[in-house]
């Protein structure tokens, strides 16, 4: 494992000891990968998966979108089926990610379309 990995992890492990995501406030999970964004709704109480979603579901508009733009629609399609299913309130895991560029595009959609964390 390198430095970048060793880093990353040291990260995470510290994030999630203090993170905990419960049936009322779930905890807003994101992954980051080179091409992609994941996301979840965990509640870690009951350890449940309540809502995943991600943004490798293709635009049927056939328009190219910037990577920052595809976490924002995530952000913006979480928040409303999170508020479908009666989820008000989350607690934001960016999983030992830098908050700007993507994660930050997707946590600023979600929070304006009605999540708060």
């Amino acid at each position: 494992m390198g430095l970048k990995e060793q880093r990353l992890l040291r990260r995470k492990v510290r994030i999630r000891a203090r993170v905990k995501g419960t049936t009322l406030k779930p905890r807003l999970s994101v992954y980051r990968s080179l091409r992609y964004l994941e996301c979840q709704l965990i509640d870690d109480v009951a350890a449940h998966t309540l809502l995943t979603m991600t943004d490798k579901v293709k635009d049927k508009k056939g328009k190219k979108l910037t990577p920052s733009e595809r976490a924002a629609q995530l952000g913006t399609k979480l928040a409303e089926a999170a508020l479908a299913k009666g989820i008000k309130k989350v607690v934001f895991d960016r999983r030992g990610f830098k908050y700007h560029g993507r994660i930050k595009a997707l946590a600023d959609a979600a929070r304006q379309a009605g999540l708060e964390f």
